[in-house]
């Protein structure tokens, strides 16, 4: 499959202008937002929405394009990276994302944001580890090897706490 760039940026930048106005959209966050969103997709309707290949990492699943689709937004001022801790008294420093400007969403149709808004929902009151590790028990992410690009087709065998697709069972 052939990313589609236009439907990653447009799907980056929604995901940041629904979540990243409270100013704590982190990198890891938005990555998790981003696979579930395309496999999830891709679990209804056997298509993902980006086309986005995912690497397995020990943090959990990374779109491969993403660092040049992000800065491709903030060259065109639709988007802030900031780079900052998380908290008062965090040793770590992460990248948070914050939109400045409402997205165009005419490359995603309604069914694919439906699901993103569902991911989004799901995912909202995670933190940052709990959602890296809530990624590591699904099926793509398992079953790939480290820094493999992680196979769609594995979302046809989640578990019932991640799949999304109602299954008609036989008797």
């Amino acid at each position: 499959m052939e990313l589609n760039k236009e439907k990653m940026k447009e799907t980056i930048h929604y995901i940041i202008s629904k979540c990243g106005f409270s100013g704590n959209l982190w990198r890891t966050t938005l990555y998790k937002i981003l696979y579930f969103s395309d496999f999830d997709f891709y679990e209804l309707y056997e298509r993902p929405i980006t086309n986005e290949d995912y690497a397995k990492f020990p943090n959990g699943p990374l779109p491969t394009h993403f660092i040049n689709i992000k800065n491709d937004l903030i060259k065109e001022e639709k988007i802030e990276e900031t780079y900052k801790y998380p908290f008062k008294g965090a040793y770590h420093k992460g990248y948070n994302y914050t939109p400045l400007s409402s997205p165009d969403i005419e490359f995603l149709t309604k069914k694919e944001l439906e699901v993103i808004d569902s991911v989004i929902k799901k995912l909202r009151g995670m933190n940052t580890e709990q959602i890296s590790h809530y990624s590591h028990g699904d099926m793509p992410w398992i079953v790939a090897e480290n820094q493999e690009i992680m196979d769609y087709r594995y979302v046809f065998y989640r578990t019932d706490k991640y799949s999304v697709r109602k299954y008609n069972e036989k008797t």
